[in-house]
C-alpha cells in the first residue's frame, strides 16, 4: 500500500460585513447545532485560541464589535471602498489528519499550528488586525476513522483578520490651496481585500520580473516557514488545493447523496404503494358504482320489458292495436336507444384517445428514464465538477453561464415536434 503524501495547505477566504456573525458562530462554536455532522461538541473545550479579543468586563469581544471599534478609533479605514465590500478575511491552515496521527496527535497539532499562527501574524501585517485565531480539535474525520477503526480528529487553524494596506492620500489639483496640489496629504490603513491579495504579484526570478498568483506564493511561504521551524514529513500543497477539507467534503457529499437517494427511493416506493392502494380503492369504488348502476338499470329494464310485453292487443285483421300512451312509450324507448348507441360510440372514441395518450406518456417516461443518469453517474459527474471547480473555476463559470444563456440542446426541438406532430424543418 502506497504511503499517503502529507501536504501543507493554506486557504484565504474573503467575507462581507454581513458574514461576521456566521463565521464567529462557527469558529467559536456558538451554534446549538451544526450542518457538519462530524463536529463533536464534547471536544470543543479542546479547541485552542492563539488570539481571542476580550472586553473590559471579561467577556469575549465579537468579530463585528472589534471591527467597529477599530474603525471608530481610526486604526483602520474603509474610505474609497465600493458599496458592501469584503471587509474581513479568513486563513485556514491545514494538513491531512494522518500527519498528526503519525506525529503525536493533539499535542503535536497544538505546537504545529502555534507556529503557523506566527506566520499568519506576518502575513496579516500585525497581530492588532487579527480578530480571532482558533485551532479546531473537535471535528471527527469520519472517512479515516472508519478506515482505521478508531476516532481520528481533523486538526486545523482558523485565523480571522482584517486585510489592510497602507494607502497614500494626495491633495487634489482643484483644492483651495493650489500649492498643495499633488502633495501627500495623509497615509491611511485602508481595508482592502483586493489590494492585499491581488490576482498576480511581481516576483524577481533569475534576474527577471515575473507575475505569479498570490495564493501560490502564500502556499510557498507556509511550506517554507514550517520547514524552517523544524517541521518536516510533508510536501508543499498544490496551488488552490484544499486536499483534506475537500476530500472530507466530497466524502460527506457522497454519503449524503447516497442517503438522500436511498430516502428518495424509499419515498418513491411509499408513494407508489399509496398510489397503488389508492388506485385499488378507486377501482373498487368504481366497480361498486357500476354494480349499483347495473342493478338500477336491470331493475328498470326488467320493469320496461314487462311493460312492453303487455303493450298492445292483437287486431281483428292482424297486427296490434296500441293505446296512445303505449305508442308514446315505444317512441321514447326508440329515441333513447338511438341516443345510447351514439353515446356508446363517443365513449369508445374517447377511450381509444385516452389509450393513445397513455401509450405516448409511457413512451416519453421510458425515454426520460433512459436518458436520466444513474446515481453512480451523478456521483461521478459531481466528483468531476468539484475537480473542475478547483482546477479552473473561472473557465467553469463561463461554461455554465454560456449553457444557461443558450437554448436547451434538442429539448426545444423535441418538444416542438411532440406538440405539432412534425419537424420544424418541414414547415
Amino acid at each position: 500500500m502506497t504511503e499517503k503524501i502529507h501536504r501543507t495547505v493554506v486557504r484565504n477566504q474573503s467575507h462581507k460585513a454581513g458574514s461576521f456573525n456566521v463565521r464567529e458562530r462557527h469558529n467559536e462554536r456558538k451554534n446549538e447545532c451544526y450542518g457538519n455532522g462530524d463536529i463533536v461538541p464534547e471536544r470543543s473545550a479542546l479547541n485552542i485560541h492563539f488570539r481571542r479579543l476580550i472586553n473590559p468586563d471579561g467577556t469575549p469581544e465579537t468579530y463585528e464589535a472589534a471591527f467597529s471599534r477599530m474603525l471608530s478609533s481610526g486604526e483602520i479605514s474603509t474610505r474609497g471602498l465600493p458599496a458592501d465590500p469584503n471587509v474581513f478575511d479568513e486563513f485556514i491552515f491545514d494538513i491531512n489528519s494522518t500527519y498528526f496521527e503519525n506525529h503525536g496527535g493533539y499535542e503535536y497539532a497544538k505546537s504545529f499550528f502555534e507556529e503557523a499562527y506566527r506566520l499568519a501574524v506576518q502575513e496579516v501585517g500585525g497581530e492588532q488586525y487579527i480578530l480571532s485565531a482558533v485551532m479546531h480539535a473537535d471535528e471527527r474525520n469520519k472517512a479515516l476513522s472508519d478506515e482505521l477503526g478508531k476516532d481520528i480528529y481533523h486538526y486545523h487553524l482558523h485565523v480571522v483578520y482584517v486585510p489592510v494596506v497602507r494607502k497614500e492620500v494626495y491633495f487634489r489639483k482643484n483644492n483651495k490651496n493650489p500649492e498643495l496640489a499633488g502633495k501627500l496629504r495623509e497615509v491611511i490603513t485602508q481595508v482592502s481585500h483586493s489590494k492585499k491579495w491581488p490576482i498576480k504579484m511581481p516576483v524577481e526570478k533569475n534576474g527577471k520580473t515575473v507575475f505569479l498568483n498570490t495564493y501560490s506564493l502564500l502556499q510557498d511561504r507556509f511550506f517554507e516557514h514550517m520547514r524552517a521551524a523544524g517541521y518536516d514529513g510533508f510536501e508543499r500543497g498544490e496551488r488552490g488545493s484544499t486536499a483534506e477539507h475537500l476530500s472530507d467534503l466530497e466524502y460527506k457529499t457522497k454519503q449524503e447523496h447516497e442517503r438522500s437517494s436511498a430516502l428518495a427511493a424509499a419515498a418513491d416506493e411509499t408513494q407508489k404503494s399509496l398510489e397503488t392502494l389508492g388506485e385499488r380503492v378507486e377501482r373498487k369504488e368504481k366497480l361498486l358504482e357500476k354494480l349499483d348502476n347495473m342493478i338500477t338499470v336491470k331493475r328498470s329494464a326488467a320493469a320496461t320489458i314487462v311493460e312492453i310485453d303487455i303493450m298492445g292487443k292483437p287486431g281483428l285483421l292482424g297486427g296490434f292495436n296500441v293505446t296512445a300512451d303505449d305508442m308514446n312509450k315505444l317512441k321514447a324507448l326508440a329515441k333513447k336507444s338511438v341516443k345510447t348507441d351514439e353515446r356508446i360510440a363517443n365513449m369508445k372514441y374517447m377511450l381509444k384517445s385516452a389509450e393513445n395518450e397513455r401509450d405516448d406518456a409511457k413512451a416519453r417516461l421510458a425515454a426520460e428514464r433512459n436518458t436520466r443518469p444513474s446515481v453512480a453517474e451523478q456521483l461521478d459527474w459531481h466528483s468531476k465538477f468539484m475537480a473542475a471547480s478547483r482546477r479552473a473555476p473561472k473557465r467553469l463559470k463561463v461554461v455554465i453561464e454560456d449553457i444557461l444563456q443558450n437554448p436547451q440542446e434538442m429539448g426545444i426541438v423535441q418538444e416542438q415536434e411532440r406538440k405539432t406532430g412534425r419537424s420544424p424543418d418541414a414547415q
